[in-house]
C-alpha cells in the first residue's frame, strides 16, 4: 500500500462520524472471523464450533457433554448437537463408562485426530484467542461498552451461547 493510500484512508477516517468508524471497526472483526471460518472448513472440511470441541475432547479424553458444554460456553443441547454430528462423521467416539450408565464419555478417533493436524490455529476460533490475550482493564471496558450496545439493539441474550460459526 502506498503512503498517499494510507494518508488518504486516514483522512477518510477523522472525516466519518465515530459510529461510522466503530460500524467499520465491528466490520473488521466479523470479517476476520468468517475468513478464519470459511479456512477451517475449507482446509479441515468442518465447521469452527466443530474443531474447537474435536480440541476439547482431545486435550481432555473421557470429557462429558456436559463439561464440554461448560468448557466451550455453549448450551448443552448445542454441544449435544456437535456430538451427535462428530461421532456420525466418526470423529468422535461416545461411550457410556463407569457407575452412572446415564453420562457419556467422549473420546478423538484417529480420523478427528486427522481432522486436527490439518487444520488452522486457533482451534478456538481467532476471536476467543484474541481475547484471552487482552488485560482485565480492557475486556472489562469491552464488556461494559458491549453490555450497553447490546441494550440498544434489544438483543436476545440466548443467542450468547451459540457459537459464532453457526452464526455468521
Amino acid at each position: 500500500m502506498s503512503s498517499s493510500t494510507n494518508s488518504s484512508n486516514a483522512g477518510e477516517a477523522a472525516d466519518t462520524q465515530p459510529a461510522t468508524r466503530v460500524l467499520r471497526q465491528f466490520r473488521v472483526v466479523f470479517n476476520s472471523v468468517k475468513t478464519h471460518f470459511r479456512q477451517v472448513e475449507r482446509e479441515a472440511g468442518v465447521g469452527g464450533a466443530q474443531l474447537w470441541a474435536l480440541s476439547v475432547i482431545e486435550r481432555r479424553p473421557a470429557i462429558g457433554v456436559t463439561e464440554l458444554s461448560r468448557e466451550l460456553d455453549i448450551h448443552q443441547s448445542t454441544a449435544s448437537n456437535l456430538i451427535k454430528t462428530l461421532t456420525e462423521r466418526g470423529l468422535v467416539t461416545a461411550a457410556r463408562e463407569g457407575m452412572d450408565r446415564r453420562s457419556v464419555s467422549l473420546r478423538i478417533s484417529a480420523n478427528g485426530e486427522s481432522v486436527l493436524k490439518s487444520a488452522p490455529m486457533p482451534f478456538a476460533g481467532v476471536l476467543p484467542d484474541a481475547l484471552s490475550t487482552l488485560d482485565p482493564a480492557t475486556l472489562e471496558r469491552l464488556e461494559q461498552d458491549l453490555g450497553k450496545l447490546i441494550a440498544l439493539l434489544e438483543a436476545d441474550e440466548a443467542s450468547a451461547k451459540i457459537p459464532l460459526s453457526q452464526q455468521l
